[in-house]
């Protein structure tokens, strides 16, 4: 019969690193995209204005890389995450 031990500290360790990271910049982002970057709504009619979106995205990215210091690629990537996010939660709000 094997006896199997088992570390509490790896174990921990593997779980807080298995969590889903938060991109940088994307809660700072969603509040400038929600407050102030979308000139025009990202939903219209029941439907997303996808080019609304990208032009919002396209304006918060700048303060994203020079809030969090990454690149063009991650501070694009974390805005229109957050543009979709806020277009969503306006087509929901948009539904009922």
């Amino acid at each position: 019969m094997s006896h199997r031990s088992v570390s509490w500290t790896r174990l921990s360790r593997s779980l807080h690193d298995s969590k889903p990271k938060i991109p940088a910049g994307l809660l700072s982002a969603r509040a400038f995209i929600q407050f102030g970057a979308s000139k025009r709504p990202l939903v219209v009619a029941g439907q997303y204005d996808r080019a609304a979106i990208m032009a919002a995205a396209c304006r918060a990215a700048p303060g994203i890389m020079e809030r969090c210091g990454v690149s063009r690629r991650v501070a694009m990537s974390s805005a229109l995450k957050a543009a979709w996010q806020v277009a969503k939660a306006a087509h929901r709000a948009a539904a009922h």
